[in-house]
């Protein structure tokens, strides 16, 4: 199934995403985590529309969003970094989500802010010390792609990563949610520049797999429907500059498109 999330007159919706004549389009609605009068009258209204006709907004409301770091040994060594031993955990803000076609904006504080095309993990059901016989794929509601915006100065600066990855807007997401991923064969992640491709990699380029990457965050933590959790980047990340527009497409999924403008 596919997924969207979008602003109506009764606040935010999510829909079943299909494809009619091309084009995808919102056929159906689906019911938020919470219900209320306004749920039940967003429901009792509900027209099929095409996507084109809404205002998209992210496809997800995590509590937390945990990311991995250098989880492609190619994005590493551009980089300059030794390959971890282990998932490298960082947390990004959630008050950083921007939905598709909303402007990145950057920060005077930074001299350089890149992209970071991913795959992100969705949670659909509460996780803890996920065992190692057990079905990690149980837990997950879908997958969606993301853009891990990064001040790289303040990054390199601070240490640690939270400033450098936390501003206001350096969390694009969607544009929508699939549980139909084939992790069979390697699923793509490309980002491009004003057309322009700068990332490729794909699912089998991962250090650190799905299962293993959420094996370790529940050992630690406890995982909440719509927590998302992108799972790293591949190498050719680089700066974007004010009047430029990032894609990053993962196959099976979409792309999600945002410009970029000064702060």
């Amino acid at each position: 199934m596919l997924y969207c999330k979008f602003a109506s007159e009764f606040g935010p919706q999510y829909a079943v995403v299909e494809e009619r004549d091309g084009e995808p389009w919102a056929t159906a609605w689906m019911p938020p985590p919470e219900e209320d009068l306004r749920v039940r009258l967003a429901a009792a209204v509900f027209q099929p529309r095409p996507l084109s006709a809404l205002k998209l907004l992210p496809p997800v409301a995590p509590s937390k969003i945990v990311c991995i770091g250098r989880n492609y040994a190619d994005h590493a060594a551009e980089l300059g970094n030794e390959l971890p031993k282990e998932p490298l955990l960082f947390l990004k803000a959630p008050s950083s989500l921007i939905g598709p076609g909303d402007p990145i904006v950057l920060t005077p504080l930074s001299q350089r802010v890149d992209f970071e095309g991913e795959l992100g993990v969705v949670i659909g059901k509460t996780c803890r010390n996920i065992g190692p016989d057990e079905d990690v794929f149980q837990y997950i509601r879908g997958y969606v792609c993301v853009n891990d915006v990064t001040a790289r100065d303040l990054q390199k600066k601070d240490g640690q990563w939270t400033r450098g990855k936390g501003f206001d807007t350096f969390c694009p997401v969607g544009p929508l949610v699939t549980d139909e991923l084939d992790f069979a064969r390697p699923i793509g992640v490309t980002t491009r520049l004003n057309g322009v491709v700068k990332q490729h990699g794909t699912t089998a380029d991962l250090i650190f797999s799905i299962a293993t990457i959420l094996r370790y965050i529940t050992a630690a933590m406890t995982l909440h429907p719509g927590d998302l959790i992108p799972t790293g980047t591949p190498a050719g990340v680089g700066p974007m500059q004010a009047g430029d527009v990032v894609e990053v497409e993962v196959e099976g999924i979409g792309i999600l498109r945002n410009p970029v403008q000064a702060g």
